[in-house]
């Protein structure tokens, strides 16, 4: 019994450290980052938070892909060898930011170490940074670069929501979440990710299912912008909102929006831009025809599709954290 009550003790002692630990760490690199991102802007005068957008936007398709390799630096920007050498270059492996230019490659040295290393972070930016700005740096140009370097749109969308939303908030530490209803509410919810659905064709549900009465407050889950409001036959009234880390969140068959929600708004965990409802399955204006639930799905986009994935397990986290945070006010 001793040993067990020295083992709490032990653990109980230890895991704020941990915490605070694992707490700087994270603040550690984002400030890192910040201040590689500031130096990429004073040398070629492009804002910091384009730089910092493309990099994350990367960095989120690097850990939903296969096919290229996790980031293990401060960045997230990928070059093949064939990009960074030049197509045609006879040394794929090129170094010299002499040579890679006359064979169309894009690498630079960018520290000044006389290398062009496209595992260098400081190299990688500048080398995107130098095709960019061929473009020009106001936003019609930059999107014009972007696109030419991407060939697609929606990469070009979800890079400008990401640069206005670091924009607005001027830092680079967007993580916190938020439970989609008051903690007080009565809901309630399971995982039904996956789950078969007939009306409208054969189908899967692309989401969870949160129950509760008609009219409760539907809360912003994320940092992010909001991509999409308006009426789908099958969602009722319905809410797209992209986040920092490249998930599309859906709220549907709500009741109806907050005044001030608008396509293209910057929104934080916790802000309201609904109600729960029972809207859909049918052309504007239907509805009535379940009981009244928020159905909350998350979408995630790897740089040439997007699908949906099961968003219980966030819930059920983002609901514990909100609860814990609400204990600790007291």
């Amino acid at each position: 019994m001793r040993r067990l009550m020295f083992l709490i003790i032990i653990l109980m002692l230890l895991l704020p450290t941990t915490v605070t630990y694992a707490t700087q760490n994270t603040n550690d690199l984002y400030r890192k980052r910040m201040e590689l991102y500031n130096k990429i802007e004073a040398l070629y005068q492009i804002p910091w938070y384009y730089i910092a957008a493309v990099d994350q936007y990367e960095r989120n398709i690097r850990s939903a892909r296969k096919d290229i390799p996790q980031a293990k630096g401060l960045t997230g920007i990928y070059f093949t060898k064939e990009n960074w050498a030049g197509i045609i270059n006879p040394d794929s492996e090129d170094t010299n930011p002499y040579t890679i230019p006359l064979f169309g490659g894009l690498g630079v040295d960018g520290n000044g170490d006389g290398k062009a290393d496209r595992f260098n972070d400081e190299d990688i930016l500048s080398a995107f940074s130098n095709y960019i700005s061929q473009y020009g740096m106001d936003e019609d140009n930059f999107k014009i670069g972007l696109w030419n370097y991407y060939k697609r749109d929606k990469t070009v969308s979800i890079i400008m929501g990401k640069a206005a939303i670091y924009k607005h908030f001027g830092r680079l530490n967007l993580d916190d979440h938020a439970f989609p209803l008051p903690l007080r509410s009565n809901h309630s919810y399971r995982s039904t990710w996956g789950d078969a659905r007939g009306w409208g064709g054969k189908r899967i549900h692309e989401g969870t299912d949160i129950f509760a009465d008609y009219g409760v407050p539907v809360k912003a889950t994320s940092y992010g912008i909001v991509e999409m409001k308006g009426w789908n036959n099958y969602g009722g009234w319905r809410i797209g909102i992209r986040d920092i880390n490249n998930n599309y969140h859906y709220f549907a068959h709500l009741s109806g929006f907050s005044k001030e929600i608008k396509a293209g708004m910057i929104v934080e965990p916790g802000m309201l831009i609904g109600g729960v409802g029972s809207s859909g399955y049918g052309p504007p204006g239907t509805s009535g025809k379940f009981p009244p639930h928020l159905h909350y799905g998350i979408y995630k986009d790897n740089g040439y599709t997007e699908w949906s994935y099961d968003p219980y397990a966030h819930l059920r986290l983002w609901e514990r954290q909100e609860q814990i945070r609400a204990r600790s006010k007291k």
